[in-house]
């Protein structure tokens, strides 16, 4: 079977205006302009894949179980204007905060490359010819690792990161972003 390429996407900051740490399904709010890069990602035949730190769990402010209510209700939101991501994949892990099996050291928060490895074993993907788009440093540092293409947007702490010498491109928002992408697989 072929290998597919992939656009992975931050989550918050990204997809989602920034809150802090999202513990209320009544926060959730898309960027206007998410549905249309998501939905150039589906229609070029690429994999739309989140990959997402998400310490609240380890930190007690939310269960393991709400980040999947949040992504369901994120892709609805999305299947209504003819998007969709493929697969969400997300960290509950912090190093040092909060207490219980959560406070760890693990392979799959960002920037180490635990979740692109699980995506492209899982969903088949060539991360050599994949994509990242992240408003945070570790977002292109993860990226680097895996063997990713990185962008830095300029939504959410995006705009507080120096532009990384690891970045391929810094787009404004996603949508400048996976335009961008979609120039660079017509070369």
């Amino acid at each position: 079977m072929e290998k597919v390429s992939a656009v992975f996407l931050d989550r918050d900051g990204t997809i989602n205006e920034e809150v802090g740490y999202l513990k209320r399904l009544e926060d959730l709010r898309l960027f206007p302009f998410s549905y249309e890069a998501i939905g150039l990602i589906n229609r070029a035949g690429m994999r739309a894949v989140v990959i997402s730190n998400q310490s609240g769990v380890a930190r007690g402010f939310f269960d393991e179980k709400f980040p999947e209510i949040v992504h369901n209700r994120m892709n609805k939101m999305l299947g209504e204007k003819g998007a969709c991501i493929d697969r969400f994949y997300y960290c509950p892990h912090h190093p040092t905060e909060g207490n219980g099996a959560y406070t760890r050291q693990c392979d799959c928060r960002k920037p180490k490359t635990g979740m692109f490895l699980k995506a492209a074993a899982e969903l088949n993907i060539d991360l050599s010819s994949s994509y990242m788009i992240g408003d945070n440093s570790k977002d292109i540092e993860a990226a680097s690792g895996a063997g990713v293409m990185g962008i830095l947007v300029r939504t959410g702490y995006g705009n507080n990161v120096d532009a990384s010498d690891k970045a391929v491109y810094i787009a404004s928002d996603i949508l400048d972003a996976v335009k961008w992408i979609m120039k660079d697989q017509n070369r």
